[in-house]
């Protein structure tokens, strides 16, 4: 499915920066390790808590709450490197907020605007209140994968991912129809983000930009 056309258009880094996302931080990447478990979300290889669960509060971050029909599935693996770490896993609680916002029908939650800023967070509210002036939410699961992360210094990361659409869908709010929409190159995306930590060590969300079919993401 084509679920997130408003973000796309609005989020863009500029080519240059783009670019940079690829040759910023050539630190080498440390074997794989051990499995994430996101909360709210499926690691896709093991039992994991239910999409209804939410993210831990503790130390003062928000939690993230799914309906029990919506889940977003990340699939990668920890680094080693503890900022690395820590980059990739407030980079998948960026993308829980947004959803988040769409299933609570609101851009006033707390985790939107603590794991996003500056154009990603604007971009990110436009998007949601897309969905909110059609009366639309989405069903099903969406699969986040093949996750690369590159640090610039102690505070910026650039992380690049796919994502799998093909098994998640557009419901109207008001009538209950869900888009069935068939499966094409245009279900998978290519992402690239950039992430600054801020003042309370949260890595948030600055930018982005994205491929929509891209050929890197297709099975």
């Amino acid at each position: 499915m084509n679920r997130r056309p408003t973000l796309l258009a609005a989020l863009a880094l500029t080519a240059t920066a783009a670019l940079t996302l690829s040759a910023c931080g050539s630190d080498d990447d440390s074997p794989a390790k051990d499995k994430d478990t996101i909360a709210g979300a499926d690691t896709g290889d093991k039992k994991s808590p239910s999409p209804a669960t939410s993210a831990p509060a503790s130390g003062g971050r928000p939690k993230i709450t799914f309906p029990a029909d919506a889940k977003n599935v990340f699939e990668y693996e920890k680094t080693g490197d503890a900022a690395k770490d820590a980059a990739l896993l407030d980079s998948t609680l960026s993308v829980n907020s947004v959803d988040e916002a769409i299933f609570k029908g609101s851009t006033d939650t707390e985790a939107l605007g603590f794991y996003n800023a500056e154009r990603a967070l604007s971009a990110s509210i436009t998007f949601v209140n897309g969905y909110l002036k059609k009366n639309h939410t989405w069903v099903g699961e969406t699969r986040y994968f093949d996750y690369e992360v590159k640090l610039s210094g102690a505070n910026a990361a650039y992380i690049t991912y796919c994502s799998d659409e093909s098994k998640s869908f557009l419901k109207d709010k008001k009538t209950g129809k869900v888009d069935n929409t068939p499966t094409t190159a245009d279900s998978y995306v290519l992402y690239h983000t950039k992430l600054v930590k801020n003042a309370d060590g949260v890595w948030q969300t600055t930018d982005i930009a994205s491929d929509r079919g891209s050929k890197t993401c297709q099975p």
